[in-house]
């Protein structure tokens, strides 16, 4: 968990202190498309992240992707090969102002799959070009980004 962010997205605003607070999140590909949690968000419309969130106790960041995989889209992962470390500014209402030190990893999907833990959650695949413009995080454009670099060289 001591990796520096090697990039950071968002702007913090002035006066506001920025709580670190240690995510990780999983890329799952399946006929090249990607897995994305669609959130709902009222009933306006939806956010979509990349699945993954905040480690839980003492988990390691992979237990914690493996976990927040299956709980936002149902699937069963493996953690794979770590893409990269980015820091997200953001105010989440029930946290106040944070700054997500996210843990990006290539998540190897197991083939089983069950219904989202989270009933506001729902798995939607999405082709990376898609999701890049759909994802309302940067850090999550660029693990896409990293992501989509690092198959080619597999």
């Amino acid at each position: 968990m001591s990796d520096a962010p090697e990039h950071q997205f968002g702007t913090p605003r002035e006066g506001l202190r920025y709580k670190p607070r240690q995510c990780a999140y999983g890329l799952v590909c399946s006929d090249g498309k990607i897995a994305v949690a669609r959130i709902k968000k009222g009933p306006l419309g939806h956010n979509y992240d990349l699945p993954g969130g905040a480690l839980d106790g003492d988990e390691s960041e992979a237990e914690a992707m493996v976990r927040e995989v299956r709980e936002e889209t149902g699937l069963e992962v493996r953690a794979g090969m770590k893409l990269g470390v980015a820091g997200q500014y953001w105010r989440k209402r029930s946290l106040g102002p944070t700054n997500n030190i996210c843990h990006f990893y290539r998540a190897e999907w197991t083939g089983e799959a069950g219904r989202p833990e989270e009933p506001d959650h729902e798995l939607v695949w999405m082709t990376p070009g898609e999701a890049e413009k759909k994802m309302r995080h940067g850090a999550h454009v660029w693990a896409i980004h990293n992501w989509a670099i690092a198959r080619k060289d597999v």
